[in-house]
């Protein structure tokens, strides 16, 4: 893959709705062939619909919210802060009670083994 020297301008791209099981995720995505970017905001009282085996590069931008995995373990992430993962490492979900806006990572990279 090879991607030209490229800027993006987030606020012209229109975000897509996606309903949680409570709450719900804008999504603003540029797509390249392998490489998904996207900016995320979950609403304040959001928590995924599904657990999620794909692996991400997570970098909360505003707010705060938790990852928690499969396993029962919970981790939470503030401003500034980052969570790495591969494909099918560790099932996840994100829940936030203030909301939160976060950049997202994902592709063919973190496929894993």
């Amino acid at each position: 893959m090879s991607i030209p020297f490229t800027t993006i301008n987030w606020n012209t791209i229109a975000p897509t709705l996606h309903p949680g099981e409570t709450g719900n995720a804008q999504w603003q995505t540029m797509q390249y062939p392998g490489l998904r970017l996207r900016i995320v905001t979950y609403s304040p009282g959001y928590l995924a619909d599904h657990w999620c085996a794909k692996g991400h590069i997570v970098h909360c931008l505003q707010g705060s919210f938790d990852s928690e995995l499969k396993n029962g373990e919970t981790y939470t992430l503030q401003t500034g802060m980052t969570y790495i993962v591969s494909d099918n490492e560790s099932i996840h979900r994100s829940r936030t009670q203030s909301g939160v806006t976060l950049l997202i990572i994902d592709g063919d990279f973190l496929a894993g083994k």
